[in-house]
């Protein structure tokens, strides 16, 4: 990474499930938004996100599924703001339409809002749900730089298929990486804290962001699976942790409050 002026200092903010907010110098960038506190059978267990949660330069969206392409939410951005979306995304979610849209797919470079951005595969389902069209729109993630800080968000994956574009991948700066859900399992099209550790050890960083979890959980599940919940939902963030450590990386583990900045700095604090 570069040296940046003091007031110019990289950032993030994790705002719950999947939604960052993430400053590279003039740019901020905004991942999966999802700013509401219900969403059908879902409910956020912590704070709702403030307004400015809705300002960035750019918004990256991972793939089709409701509680990443969150029509509502990117409603909160401004019209002007470009938003990326994987390819075909508004023939499937057609009140995309009227939006500056960057259409990508995996292998394409982009240059958007000052950023140089490439979109990676994923293993995951680009339906927008089990039951509705978007079988060809493919699940996608990112590697963008401002050409002074680099970052990794690999939107939802499994392992399966990926070790080899991981282990491809350039070191990042910050790695946005997920490492829970929302139940009653996980699958493997999501990865657990251990696996998102084994993945960021592929990739290498020198932040790492946990993401994807902690935030919504049906309200029924807790109830009758809490083996799950507890599993899923309250303790990924300390087994990212301590599986940081027993792999012994470098990287730093963030597992922030909700909505608490976090400047990238040596000490990796707000």
């Amino acid at each position: 990474m570069g040296t940046d002026e003091p007031d110019r200092v990289p950032a993030v903010t994790w705002w719950g499930h999947s939604t960052t907010s993430i400053e590279l110098g003039d740019v901020t960038v905004a991942t999966d938004p999802l700013l509401t506190d219900r969403l059908y059978h879902l409910r956020r267990h912590a704070p709702a996100p403030p307004s400015h949660a809705a300002r960035a330069d750019v918004v990256l969206v991972s793939h089709l599924h409701h509680d990443h392409l969150h029509v509502p939410s990117l409603d909160s951005f401004g019209g002007a703001v470009p938003v990326v979306v994987p390819r075909g995304a508004p023939d499937v979610v057609r009140s995309l339409r009227g939006r500056v849209l960057v259409e990508v797919e995996p292998g394409d470079r982009v240059a958007v809002a000052g950023l140089d951005l490439e979109v990676l595969p994923a293993h995951h389902s680009g339906r927008r749900s089990t039951f509705e069209r978007g079988g060809g729109v493919p699940a996608i993630g990112f590697r963008f730089t401002d050409g002074r800080t680099s970052c990794w968000y690999p939107g939802d994956t499994g392992l399966t298929g990926m070790t080899d574009i991981f282990d491809a991948l350039e070191p990042v700066d910050l790695a946005a990486v997920p490492i829970g859900g929302w139940g009653p399992s996980l699958g493997d099209e999501h990865l657990d804290p251990e696996e998102a550790v084994e993945a960021l050890a592929r990739v290498g960083a020198t932040w790492a962001l946990a993401v994807h979890y902690g935030t919504f959980w049906p309200l029924w599940l807790k109830r009758l699976r809490p083996g799950n919940h507890h599993r899923l939902f309250v303790t990924p963030a300390q087994r990212f942790q301590r599986a940081m450590v027993q792999r012994r990386l470098t990287t730093t583990a963030l597992t922030p409050e909700f909505g608490q900045r976090v400047e990238l700095t040596p000490a990796g604090r707000a």
